[in-house]
């Protein structure tokens, strides 16, 4: 039991939970990080905090200073809970096609929330550009930039990958996850490989994302389209430079919300979707290394956070996605 001398520590140290389902279904042990379990909800706490304490640490970011950032929603709901705890401000910049239940979430914290429609990265009102100007035109403010500022991984170098191993002493032999920043999968699995470089590092990628095809054969070409939020990248982010990709998987939304659904009715874990992809993701590579190994993957964020999406079957239906239609 972990008791915490200040709300910051309470972010990371999330629980590792077998599968049951997953597991029997290949034949390996697979196991669920639980970050949503972190203060904000979910995974990117962690690489909110290492982002706020390296800015403190190099200077960038000074007592009364804002944070701009341009996010999915949960890495501004992730900031927004570290700034309140030190003294700062946020600003976050969104597409306004996520989840309302994020968008409210940010309000609620004190943070200004700007929407942005969805573009392109390569259009000028992309929500990255938007948010990187603000910071310029923002006294006494930084852009944490969390696509291309390593600070990001590092919270996975020396965070989620220490606890996967220590929680699983040593006996690992894959892990995987989807890449938004790039930074859970790049961190974990460079942390990890310094423990055993017989570890398999596999990126499950969703639908509508160039990197399967990246780390297949070099080309980055996005194939299709997903509603899966915070994951799905068609460059080479910082975060992403050197990740030591072994494998990888493409993971269709249908295939991504069975798991979801199945966890829900068979194992009372309620998540969203990219928890789905990474498990089914898990499930892949189980079944390509074989029966009795043991594998790992990333339980992102809860379904709560999407109950006007994922869990509302009027808007499943007008993406095809009701359970009828999958």
């Amino acid at each position: 039991m972990i008791i915490a001398e200040n709300s910051l520590d309470l972010i990371g140290h999330t629980p590792l939970v077998l599968l049951k389902g997953p597991s029997e279904a290949t034949g390996c042990e697979i196991w669920g990080k639980c970050e949503y379990a972190n203060p904000g909800g979910s995974v990117k706490d962690r690489a909110a905090l290492y982002i706020v304490r390296d800015a403190e640490a190099n200077g960038s970011l000074r007592p009364g200073g804002t944070i701009v950032e341009g996010t999915a929603g949960n890495t501004g709901i992730g900031l927004a809970l570290v700034a309140n705890a030190l003294g700062y401000k946020t600003i976050i910049v969104m597409p306004d096609n996520q989840s309302a239940e994020k968008m409210a979430t940010i309000r609620a914290l004190g943070a200004e929330l700007v929407l942005v429609p969805p573009a392109p990265f390569a259009n000028p009102g992309h929500f990255v550009h938007t948010s990187r100007r603000i910071a310029e035109e923002t006294d006494n403010a930084i852009w944490a930039n969390q696509f291309d500022n390593i600070a990001n991984r590092k919270a996975h170098i020396f965070g989620t990958a220490e606890e996967i191993w220590e929680q699983m002493g040593g006996r690992i032999d894959g892990f995987t996850c989807a890449a938004g920043t790039g930074g859970t999968i790049a961190g974990t699995g460079l942390g990890l490989k310094a423990k055993n470089e017989k570890i398999t590092v596999a990126l499950t990628d969703p639908h509508g994302a160039g990197l399967y095809n990246y780390y297949k054969c070099g080309e980055l070409k996005p194939v299709g389209s997903s509603v899966a939020e915070g994951i799905g990248q068609n460059r080479i982010t910082a975060n992403l430079e050197g990740a030591p990709i072994d494998t990888q998987f493409r993971i269709s939304d249908i295939e991504g919300l069975a798991v979801v659904r199945q966890l829900l009715n068979e194992e009372g874990l309620c998540l969203g979707l990219s928890s789905g992809i990474n498990v089914a993701g898990a499930m892949a590579l189980a079944r390509q290394l074989g029966p009795g190994k043991r594998i790992a993957t990333i339980l992102c964020d809860s379904g709560f956070r999407y109950l006007s999406t994922l869990y509302n079957p009027e808007w499943l239906a007008s993406k095809g996605l009701a359970e009828d239609q999958a």
